[in-house]
């Protein structure tokens, strides 16, 4: 049996910062909920906007543990990576940190994302990028006590 090869600690970083979404994964009450998501890194952290409404919310006021998946492949498979991170999911509640977030995340979606992908952030298209700012009521999570972090990739 062939093992799949471990990333380094510098291919996790080089692929987390290569990226744009990742899934994660939430305790449910049978079986885990997962769910894609735009992010953001910054001071090494992992930073995502969630809608202050769904399922999410509910588990996420239930349970904080969580697992992220961030994965990078080629089209035919010939070059795959992921890396699997877990810990606790915390709302970030320090207006600053929060605002430094919400304006990277709209640069990273304006230079990387169509426009049609606001309506995962709960927002119309047609108010552009710029529509994900600072003064809207928007939830800010940060994944922190990191308990895991494993990085695989292609032989």
């Amino acid at each position: 049996m062939i093992k799949l090869p471990k990333m380094q600690k510098n291919e996790i970083e080089e692929l987390i910062c290569s990226q744009t979404l990742c899934r994660i994964a939430f305790k449910g009450d049978e079986y885990p909920y997962l769910a894609p998501f735009q992010y953001v890194y910054m001071n090494r952290r992992l930073y995502f906007h969630f809608t202050d409404y769904g399922r999410k919310m509910k588990l996420l006021e239930r349970d904080k543990q969580a697992c992220v998946e961030i994965e990078k492949y080629l089209s035919d498979l010939s070059e795959y990576s992921f890396v699997s991170i877990t810990g606790k999911l915390k709302i970030v509640t320090d207006p600053r940190e929060r605002s430094e977030v919400i304006k990277r995340m709209s640069n990273d979606g304006e230079q990387k994302l169509s426009k049609n992908f606001l309506a995962v952030h709960g927002l119309d298209k047609d108010g552009g990028w710029s529509s994900l700012s600072p003064d809207k009521p928007l939830v800010i999570v940060n994944l922190e006590e990191i308990m895991e972090e494993v990085g695989l990739k292609s032989p």
